[in-house]
């Protein structure tokens, strides 16, 4: 939930990303991982974004990862691939505190191939970064603030400037999500009104996901038990197409 939050931001929100990431307020749009040549390793805690010139890669984790560094060096070459003129930024941005190494390697190497990348530790940023552009206000509560109730406060009260009802929505949601990370539902609830929240595409995107998780699994279940796809698709609302691609990873993962 966490992961998807910050993609759906910073897909609604790339040019506040870009300033923060890129020094350049630039609009990406979105790049899927189906784009490249290859299938993706793991594609719910990554976003791509484009504009003519560069890719702007981004990982979210709230947990270290064993694979990480493989994983930037392998997208780095697949978008190559695709895009050998591009230049482009690789980033992982770490959302939950921890005394794990993990979170400070930034190369890939092996034999004689080596890959650099960027890593953001959120808990170390300042939280002026944050509170100074709306797209980047979920994040604040997050950063190197003494006060995390104080600095969501901070947070709230900018997006009850906001004009846009959408964008006002939208932010307040993420912020609520991502402050579940390092603050009690309670202190979050009184700071950002429910009915606001629930308007938003954030809300309403990580609720859809949410029913289609529950999907995926029913339909795993079934066919553990030997049911049609035809059948499981009318029961699940899955389409036909998504239970075969369940039936066949299930497959491949019993050999």
């Amino acid at each position: 939930m966490f992961d998807n939050t910050c993609k759906f931001i910073a897909e609604m929100y790339s040019p506040d990303f870009a300033t923060w990431l890129l020094g350049e307020p630039i609009t990406l749009t979105k790049l899927s991982p189906t784009e490249l040549s290859l299938e993706p390793i793991r594609a719910d805690a990554l976003i791509l974004l484009q504009s003519d010139e560069v890719v702007l890669h981004i990982e979210f984790q709230t947990k270290p990862d064993d694979d990480m560094p493989f994983r930037m060096a392998d997208y780095r070459l697949r978008v190559y691939r695709r895009f050998p003129k591009k230049r482009m930024h690789q980033v992982v941005i770490y959302l939950d505190k921890t005394e794990s190494e993990k979170v400070y390697q930034t190369t890939f190497t092996t034999e004689s191939l080596r890959h650099e990348f960027s890593v953001i530790r959120l808990w170390e940023q300042p939280p002026e970064i944050f509170l100074r552009t709306p797209g980047l206000l979920p994040f604040a509560v997050l950063s190197a603030t003494n006060n995390k109730v104080a600095t969501l406060q901070q947070a709230a009260e900018t997006i009850d400037k906001i004009a846009q009802r959408r964008t006002q929505s939208n932010i307040a949601a993420a912020c609520a999500i991502l402050a579940g990370l390092v603050l009690e539902q309670e202190v979050i609830g009184r700071l950002f009104r429910k009915d606001v929240m629930q308007e938003s595409v954030v809300y309403q995107s990580i609720k859809t996901e949410g029913s289609d998780e529950k999907a995926r699994k029913i339909a795993i279940n079934l066919l553990a038990e030997g049911i049609s796809v035809d059948v499981i698709a009318r029961v699940t609302g899955l389409s036909v197409e998504m239970v075969q691609q369940l039936r066949q990873g299930e497959s491949e993962n019993q050999e």
